[in-house]
């Protein structure tokens, strides 16, 4: 791969997550989000944490593929960005959808099980995103790749969280649960030494 497209693709990485941020924010105030515009926010910013997080786990069977090993560097940005997302869908639920009234969000956490399983997930995607700072990287030293491996159970949470939030329809979720198993499938040797179970 040419040394300026991998430039191109690093700047990508970065401009297409925010400028789709800034599209949701211009749809917004322009009352162009149909008649549930606070569905509409979770939702889109949901989606888009998933599918960078699927994007975080293709980057390096592609590099294998492409036999070019920098292409790994995209790992970093676009976890950090699928971990922005997923704090703003968080966010988005807490202010928009519930007011920020703890109370109402005391008592959905309790009944609603996918709340619980996506806010694991966000914990874990926070974890990640906090040591990947360099100085904690290598603070971290082998522990670091043991404790980045939660990416992959924060990948079947996010799966389950989109799936058990849906009140109707199954085949979109399944379809990101067979391409995430696909994507796991392709590491069960890095898998069996990584996780620490």
């Amino acid at each position: 791969m040419p040394k300026r497209l991998f430039f191109l693709l690093h700047i990508l990485v970065h401009v297409i997550p925010a400028f789709f941020i800034f599209l949701l924010y211009q749809a917004a105030i322009n009352g162009k989000l149909g008649g549930e515009p606070v569905e509409a926010i979770i939702h889109f910013l949901g989606i888009g944490a998933l599918r960078l997080l699927l994007l975080t786990l293709v980057i390096s069977p592609l590099a294998r593929l492409r036999g070019f090993g920098p292409l790994n560097r995209l790992r970093r940005p676009l976890g950090l960005w699928c971990f922005t997302w997923a704090a703003l869908h968080f966010i988005a639920w807490l202010w928009l959808d519930l007011a920020l009234d703890w109370a109402l969000i005391g008592g959905e956490l309790v009944k609603r099980t996918y709340i619980v399983v996506g806010f694991l997930c966000l914990i874990i995607l926070f974890a990640l995103a906090l040591t990947s700072l360099p100085a904690l990287m290598r603070r971290l030293g082998k522990k670091w790749k043991r404790l980045h491996a939660w990416i992959y159970p924060a990948s079947l949470l996010a799966c389950l969280h989109f799936w058990w939030s849906l009140k109707s329809g199954w085949i979109e979720p399944a379809i990101y649960l067979a391409l995430f198993c696909f994507l796991l499938a392709l590491r069960k040797k890095k898998l069996a030494n990584a996780l620490p179970w």
